[in-house]
């Protein structure tokens, strides 16, 4: 396994418990706590560690563009509101590009950088502003041996209450957390009712420490069957309950909650129905209704843009940025369609980051881009 920061001298602060390495896909080695269960944090139990990482340059093919960095794509604008959230002047900058699928970007302010996946590749990788891309962690998502599938690596990133790097890994078909050595992983859930998840897509926590993710099967292997009847979306209380949010969407993928924490967005990649679901919470997390907030049927056909609803992320007003039709739309508490990011890629996800964090980054196919925005993400 490979580690990088900017310089030999990057620290990293990493809390919670050293974890056994884990063995390959079919059974996977659990450490600590029993599975299923969210630690709280406990200062004397998972004290404040250091782990010193080390620079690793990227392979061949990956490429880190110097600023000012060449401007892509456009700005689409259907509503006044959206003045309010890009300026006049914004533009999609091209950071780098060769990756395979970039996926999951997640902001680190301390010392500031970006990590994504690249799925196919099995690695999470560092952008730094004048630095460029480097290798952070591979692997990232697949820890066995043999793989008979497309999709091995980690996708959603994020990380938990305690500051902890939690991944959706493909490959092991688990939401994990990098253990605090830096090298080894400790599962969180990888499975329902007994039965393995088949490829853990996209993650997010509430305030309070509870788990929120999505299990479609984009990286279930060629030669493995799906043990789960349906592709779900789950709740992992911080009392170790896993509990179904929803089955019915085909192809559940990119999460989010809203400010108040009182609605769950879940964005659908299936063709047939390209639709952002709305989950109305009740105080213990489960469903009290729920309704399609934004429906992208029109607007596929009317402008023949490819692309379902992956990853997504929500500003402090309540408004939605979620990977889609021709790259990024933006869409209004409402669900108002008020613009578009075109990037001329297949767009897959994005975050809020940078020193003021109004900076938005979106992983898009072969590239990785950012736009400054007047906008900063809600808290999670």
């Amino acid at each position: 396994m490979k580690l990088s920061l900017a310089a030999l001298t990057s620290l990293l602060l990493v809390q919670g418990l050293l974890a056994d390495v884990p063995t390959p896909i079919i059974t996977i080695k659990e450490a600590g706590p029993v599975p299923g269960a969210i630690e709280p944090h406990d200062p004397a139990n998972n004290p404040l560690g250091l782990v010193l990482l080390t620079t690793t340059p990227p392979p061949a093919g990956i490429v880190s563009l110097n600023a000012p960095y060449p401007a892509v794509g456009s700005v689409e604008r259907l509503d006044p509101a959206l003045d309010t959230l890009l300026a006049a002047d914004a533009t999609l900058e091209k950071l780098a590009e060769g990756f395979t699928w970039s996926e999951g970007p997640l902001w680190v302010a301390d010392p500031a950088h970006l990590l994504f996946s690249d799925v196919p590749e099995n690695r999470v990788y560092q952008w730094q502003d004048g630095a460029g891309i480097s290798v952070f962690l591979e692997p990232s998502g697949f820890t066995g041996t043999i793989y008979k599938g497309k999709e091995r690596g980690s996708n959603g990133l994020t990380f938990d209450r305690q500051g902890r790097l939690v991944l959706c890994q493909h490959g092991d078909r688990r939401v994990a957390r990098l253990a605090a050595d830096g090298k080894s992983f400790s599962t969180i859930v990888d499975r329902f009712e007994g039965k393995r998840f088949s490829s853990p897509n996209d993650l997010c926590f509430d305030r309070a420490g509870n788990l929120f993710f999505t299990d479609p099967p984009y990286g279930l292997p060629s030669d493995t069957k799906q043990q789960i009847a349906f592709n779900g979306v789950y709740r992992l209380g911080t009392d170790g309950k896993l509990t179904v949010i929803t089955r019915e969407l085909d192809r559940p993928n990119g999460i989010a909650l809203s400010p108040d924490e009182r609605t769950l967005y879940v964005g659908s990649t299936h063709d047939p129905k390209p639709v952002i679901m709305a989950f109305t919470l009740k105080p213990d997390g489960s469903v009290a209704s729920s309704r399609v907030f934004f429906d992208a049927t029109e607007l596929i056909a009317r402008t023949h843009r490819r692309g379902g609803f992956d990853g997504m992320k929500i500003d402090t007003h309540g408004n939605l940025w979620a990977t889609g039709p021709g790259g990024l739309v933006i869409l209004s508490p409402a669900g108002k369609h008020l613009g578009s990011l075109l990037t001329g890629q297949p767009t897959a996800n994005c975050a809020f980051g940078g020193a003021d964090g109004k900076t938005l980054f979106i992983t898009a196919n072969h590239w990785l881009l950012r736009i400054k925005t007047n906008a900063t993400d809600a808290g999670r």
